[in-house]
């Protein structure tokens, strides 16, 4: 029987190289993709195909979907996994930061799935897997740019999801609560170079704190790339998945809570949280 075969982009690290994994033990034929090649060695000897791919790029998108499935002969999975996280405040967040997170995280995405799909649906069969996050589904503070960026992700799953049904494509997304990864502290630094200073900088701090003190208690990244697992060897997949650490009881405070009964729940948990880490501060000197 031929091996299934699967695209994984953000594959470098954390989150997209456990999925890639994943989905290699699960008897598929994995294509990696990534724009730091060289952190893939790892992938390399397992025998997973590693590519360069930057999704920002959409020429590049389509000669290596194209080299893919030269090679292989068809495309039955893609994982849209990479992603950034660009936070500070709406007003001093440069349009330009904003206009890349979104070309990375919703258009990167969508170029990805507009090349594999005349492939997938010649086959009228295929699995699409998008990446959002629980800030698909409700705010975070001074995370505008980010947040937006996955709920524009939900809502293309969505009617994504029902265009392709005619030609036996799923279409499932990934809500991932807080998962150990590089992206807390990269999206920290750029938090607090953005509003560390200025009007916004003591509710920076507190958005600092919190993901510091959250992510202590982050899960791994086999949280997600079970998640994966699921939709891509379902029989009939769920519509989403969501899990990890904080996803459940958030998304459900979001299905139950007025729109002002969260945000001040959300509020008042990054000031307690600014609290603990203060005295947590304190009691260390």
């Amino acid at each position: 029987m031929t091996k299934k075969v699967a695209i994984v982009t953000g594959a470098s690290s954390g989150i997209g190289k456990q999925i890639a994994k994943n989905l290699f033990r699960n008897g598929m034929d994995v294509y990696a993709l990534a724009r730091r090649v060289y952190k893939m060695n790892e992938l390399d000897d397992l025998g997973i195909h590693t590519l360069h791919l930057d999704v920002a790029d959409q020429d590049e998108i389509d000669e290596v979907v194209s080299q893919i499935a030269d090679e292989a002969g068809r495309i039955d999975v893609l994982v849209n996994n990479a992603g950034l996280g660009t936070f500070g405040s709406v007003e001093e967040v440069d349009l330009s930061e904003g206009e890349y997170e979104f070309k990375v995280n919703v258009f990167g995405m969508v170029k990805m799935i507009q090349a594999v799909l005349p492939t997938m649906r010649e086959q009228r069969s295929g699995r699409i897997i998008n990446m959002s996050s629980m800030d698909g589904k409700l705010a975070s503070l001074m995370g505008a740019w980010y947040v937006g960026s996955k709920f524009a992700i939900e809502g293309i799953s969505d009617s994504l999801r029902m265009e392709l049904k005619p030609f036996g494509i799923d279409v499932a997304v990934i809500e991932p609560g807080a998962i150990q990864s590089n992206w807390k502290g990269i999206a920290i630094d750029k938090l607090m170079e953005v509003s560390g200073e200025g009007p916004y900088a003591a509710m920076a701090r507190q958005t600092g704190d919190f993901f510091a003190l959250a992510y202590k208690f982050a899960s791994t990244p086999r949280v997600v790339a079970r998640m994966v697992d699921r939709a891509a060897l379902a029989r009939r997949p769920k519509t989403r998945y969501a899990g990890g650490a904080g996803a459940m009881p958030m998304l459900w405070a979001r299905k139950v809570l007025p729109d002002r009964c969260l945000d001040a729940l959300n509020l008042a948990m990054y000031k307690y949280t600014q609290r603990i880490v203060n005295k947590q501060t304190a009691f260390n000197r």
